[in-house]
């Protein structure tokens, strides 16, 4: 354990108060350490805490929390604010079972007002947080720290628009570590922040306006406009005053003799309406090889911390992710018009590798999957070939534009989508569970689903020569199985399923990854004396109906498995044999799915196994629809 003494004293925020400004400093190298230790153990996101340290302690130093409310955007910046915030004992426990969760939770303290594990959400909750207080006729502060690339998406420039045409009290603090807005802080920057957010300077500008409001509009109006560049031309804010907020920056979020004075302006002044504190932080700061790093050890697994080398996986394997990405440079090459799209994840969604050859044909759209999608639709309409990729999880924030935008002008989109299923520690808030069910409901859409590294390469390749419509492939986070690759010509037919393992008795119909424990649970009822059928689906839209009809009429038993939510790819087989009367002739069916619950942080095997979608629980479905309950429990023994 690292040597923190000041630390160790503070459970809370309210011990945090005993110190002197003097001592904030030393707290927070310590905190940077016990950071640092932490994560190396747990593995997560470390770049973005390191970058908020001073930032987490000032806020506390001087914000009345959990009264004043304090809501992190996104909520991977909140390690240092779990410590802070009585759950020192427990930050070890990060992202495992039973654990913390890697972002905020209200579950799990007071002090986490608002979960936000995607991004861009933190300024609407804290207006509607603060609308509240106001009906209530409470006074408390409500805080939004704003970062991290969250300031990209539409959803945060709507908030504002609406915090702006409020009275409603609200600061929110933009954490720009990217120094994608304004250029580096220098000392009169910082010495106009506080001058500007100072009860001095803001009283004058209220003195101004009163004045102002007996002379007619124009030259009000103009009055308010010279004041409003003045500042805009001083600091760099003219767009969030433009916005309604009262813009105060640029400052030095790792410098507490700017920070101190600036949050206790904004916290003590009477000024009725949103504020915008503008810090720039450098992400990974004060642990060399996060700076060093190029993604500033955003996420990291367990690593050593003296050197920063990060523990190496065990299987040689490549991902699922590589896989995609490689293949689909390939195709760029042959195919110039080929263009990828990403919503700030190019490393996390191999666009990355694509990128490298085709720089020109790659767009980093930031974090703004709505844009992403109709961006695509764009590209589309002009003859190119858009591969959108996007994380399950994410995609869900698109919903509207797949649908209006895509799937009703029958566009050709591809969209590529990583994280399918559960994914481990990152826990429900990124499960890739419901994009089956939210896509194959869509007329005219083409949903795939590989069992391995070699379905997903002919899956890339047929959704490169499908010209006609919109068409989706799903794929897990992880590793492949070390199946050798086809060339990238080799597609599919469309709807066509294949028949993997022949048998009489039961039909397994699996899609997606769930191929192989299918494969196991066969063997495990073959040595039972139950002939087993195995199918890998490939589609779950438009289903292979012929095969599946076939088997449906041919085996006392059919089974669907997949890694989604119900109302997916076994809901849309049931509708199927429903319709065609097959369940009047005494087909015995199930669909095995994810239980209708959001499943909690885990290794993906322990989830899978609490999902009941291992080989031994599809045998005992198998078991129990077949033979009934009591000769169940005599085979099992």
């Amino acid at each position: 354990m690292p040597h923190t003494p000041l630390l160790d004293k503070i459970k809370n925020p309210q011990d945090l108060k005993k110190l002197q400004v003097s001592e904030l400093k030393t707290l927070a190298e310590e905190l940077r350490v016990e950071l640092v230790d932490a994560v190396s153990v747990t593995g997560g996101h470390l770049g973005a805490g390191l970058g908020v340290i001073e930032l987490t302690i000032a806020i506390h130093y001087l914000f009345d929390t959990p009264n004043d409310r304090l809501v992190w955007d996104v909520g991977h910046q909140s390690y240092p604010h779990k410590i802070l915030t009585e759950r020192r004992d427990k930050i070890r426990t990060l992202r495992k079972n039973g654990g913390l969760s890697g972002f905020t939770k209200r579950s799990e303290s007071i002090y986490d007002p608002f979960g936000t594990a995607h991004s861009s959400t933190s300024i609407s909750a804290s207006l509607g947080m603060a609308v509240a207080r106001d009906l209530d006729k409470r006074n408390n502060n409500v805080i939004a720290v704003i970062g991290d690339g969250a300031m990209s998406a539409g959803m945060a420039y709507e908030a504002m628009n609406n915090a702006g045409s409020m009275n409603s009290r609200l600061i929110v603090i933009l954490n720009d570590n990217d120094m994608s807005i304004a250029p580096p802080v220098g000392a009169m920057r910082s010495y106009l922040a506080k001058l500007l957010s100072g009860k001095t300077y803001i009283g004058f500008r209220g003195f101004l306006k009163k004045i102002a409001s007996i002379f007619p509009r124009s030259i009000k109006t103009r009055a308010a406009r010279f004041e409003e560049y003045f500042r805009g031309l001083a600091v760099g804010g003219t767009l969030f005053d433009e916005l309604g907020f009262y813009y105060v920056g640029t400052i030095d979020g790792h410098n507490f003799d700017q920070l101190i004075p600036v949050l206790k302006n904004v916290r003590d002044s009477k000024h009725n309406g949103p504020f915008l504190v503008h810090a720039i932080t450098q992400k990974g700061k004060g642990y060399r090889p996060a700076e060093n790093s190029e993604d500033k050890f955003h996420g990291v697994n367990k690593f050593d911390v003296i050197t920063g080398a990060q523990a190496k996986p065990t299987t040689t394997t490549p991902t699922f992710t590589k896989v995609y990405g490689d293949t689909l440079a390939k195709h760029g090459e042959v195919d110039s018009k080929i263009v990828a799209i990403t919503g700030a994840m190019p490393s996390g969604t191999g666009v990355d590798i694509f990128s490298k050859k085709f720089p020109t044909r790659a767009f980093d759209v930031g974090i703004a999957e709505q844009h992403a999608v109709t961006f695509a639709a764009g590209l589309a309409t002009e003859g190119y070939k858009p591969f959108a990729t996007i994380y399950s999880t994410f995609l869900q924030r698109a919903y509207d534009q797949v649908v209006h935008d895509v799937a009703i002008q029958s566009l050709p989109v591809r969209f590529a989508i990583d994280r399918a299923g559960l994914v481990g520690a990152d826990g429900p808030t990124h499960a890739g569970s419901f994009d089956i069910t939210y896509l194959a409901t869509l007329p005219n859409f083409i949903v795939m689903a590989p069992s391995d590294e070699a379905e997903l390469v002919r899956m890339i390749n047929t959704a490169v020569s499908i010209n006609d419509r919109p068409s989706a492939f799903r794929y897990p986070r992880g590793n492949g199985y070390g199946v050798n690759l086809p060339g990238i010509n080799e597609v599919l037919e469309i709807g066509k399923g294949k028949v993997v393992k022949k048998g009489t008795k039961v039909c397994l119909l699996s899609l997606g990854t769930r191929l192989q424990e299918c494969i196991k649970a066969a063997q495990q009822l073959d040595a039972k004396g139950i002939s087993t059928t195995v199918i890998d689906a490939r589609f779950a839209k438009p289903l292979d109906e012929q095969l599946i009809l076939d088997s449906a009429k041919t085996h006392e038993v059919l089974i669907t498995i997949e890694e989604g939510s119900i109302g997916g790819f076994g809901s849309h087989v049931s509708h199927l044999l429903a319709e065609r009367g097959i369940f009047d002739k005494g087909l015995k069916f199930r669909s095995m799915i994810l239980p209708d619950i959001f499943i909690e942080q885990d290794t993906p095997e322990r989830m899978y196994d609490f999902a009941e979608l291992n080989a031994l629980h599809i045998s005992k479905k198998a078991l129990e629809v077949l033979l009934g309950d009591e000769t169940l429990v005599r085979s099992i023994k």
